[in-house]
Parts: structure tokens; sequence; C-alpha cells
């Protein structure tokens, strides 16, 4: 019973989505790369394999104790370049791949979240042909579900988020096996694959964590 009614108010929520998404045309025009909330839940509404297995990988995550780490809707966004690239906007990982994030997870929580504050993720699972279309490395961390990309909520600087995330990454790294990559900007990288720390340009001598160079 808990099941479909969990299902059904993500139906109203999907149906409530689609018709403001469908009243406000230049709200349409502002959102980012046709990934918001607002599209979430409209591919919901439209997809009811989708809605079943969002439910479930909910489900898992609370089973796993980290459901309110981030919104469970930013986990299924794929890559930025989903549009460039014609992949799916929104995709939930095959339920193999959940161990993985939900040990990410564990670090974003324990560690990350505390010093930096609350984030928002960007990038989550990719099949195959999605990664290597948006760039990803052939082994990435994203194609397994060990990785995602965020960027912080709150008001920190470039140098001040390498500099916390490095000193993070340096003490407790090494227990939960993360790999940490920064892009431009805010936007950074964690993945509990493997202990490592690259560079915006994927390498691991341009990592400020290892040049100690923070800009």
């Amino acid at each position: 019973m808990a099941y479909l009614y969990e299902m059904q108010q993500l139906i109203r929520f999907a149906a409530l989505a689609l018709a403001v998404f469908a009243a406000s045309p230049t709200r349409a025009s502002e959102l980012p790369e046709g990934q918001s909330k607002a599209d979430y839940l409209a591919w919901l509404a439209r997809d009811t394999g989708a809605r079943a297995e969002l439910l479930s990988f909910k489900s898992y995550l609370g089973a796993a104790g980290v459901d309110e780490v981030v919104p469970t809707w930013e986990l299924v966004r794929t890559a930025s370049m989903w549009r460039q690239c014609d992949g799916p906007r929104f995709e939930v990982a095959p339920t193999t791949e959940w161990t993985h994030i939900a040990k990410t997870l564990q670090f974003v929580r324990n560690h990350v979240e505390p010093v930096i504050g609350p984030v928002e993720v960007v990038s989550g699972f990719r099949d195959e042909a999605l990664n290597q279309c948006a760039h990803g490395a052939p082994q990435s961390a994203h194609r397994h579900f060990y990785a995602i990309d965020m960027v912080p909520l709150g008001d920190v600087s470039r140098a001040g988020l390498m500099r916390s995330l490095c000193k993070i990454h340096d003490l407790r790294g090494q227990q939960y096996d993360i790999g940490l990559g920064f892009y431009s900007g805010v936007r950074f990288h964690v993945d509990s694959q493997r202990f490592r720390a690259w560079g915006a340009d994927g390498k691991a001598a341009t990592s400020p964590c290892n040049t100690g160079v923070f800009a």
C-alpha cells in the first residue's frame, strides 16, 4: 500500500509540474540544460517505468541511510552535455551499481558537507554512449555510478573549495577510496572507486591536492 501511495504522489507532482511548465513558456527558456526539477517531474509523468525504478532506488537509499544527503532526483541527472550528445537527460542507474553511489554519498555526508555546506549534484550515472560523447574517460567512475559531479550551494570561492576538499581528501579519502577531481569554477567530482586526485585537465600532476596551488 505504501508503494502505491508513493507512486500516486509522484504522478500528482509530475502532472502539476507539466501544467506549470506548459503555462510558463518564458520560464522554460531559463531552465539549465533541461535538467531542472520541473524537467525531472515531466520525465516521470511520461515514463511509468522510470517512476517504478525511481521509487525502488529511493527505497534503497533509505535502507542504506543516505537518502537525505542530496535530493534523490539530482542523482538521476546524467551528463550536462546530454543535449549535444542526444542522450537521456535523466536515468536511474542499474540496481547492480547502487551500492557504489551509497559509499560515495556517505563520504559526502560525513566529510564534504560538514566543511563546505550543502551541495547540488549536477551529474551522476552515464551510459557508455553518453559518457563517450561527453568526453568521459573510458573507465569513468560515472559509468558504474561511483561518481557524482557537484557544485556547492553556498558562497564558496574556487580557491577555498580546492583547499578544503584537498584537506578532506588527504585526511579521509583513502578510507573511502575517494577519487577527487576539479573542473572549471566550483564544479568538482567525487567517486569511491579508487583513491586518487586530478586537475581540470584530468591529470594527477595538475591536481591542486598534489601541487599545492589553489587557483
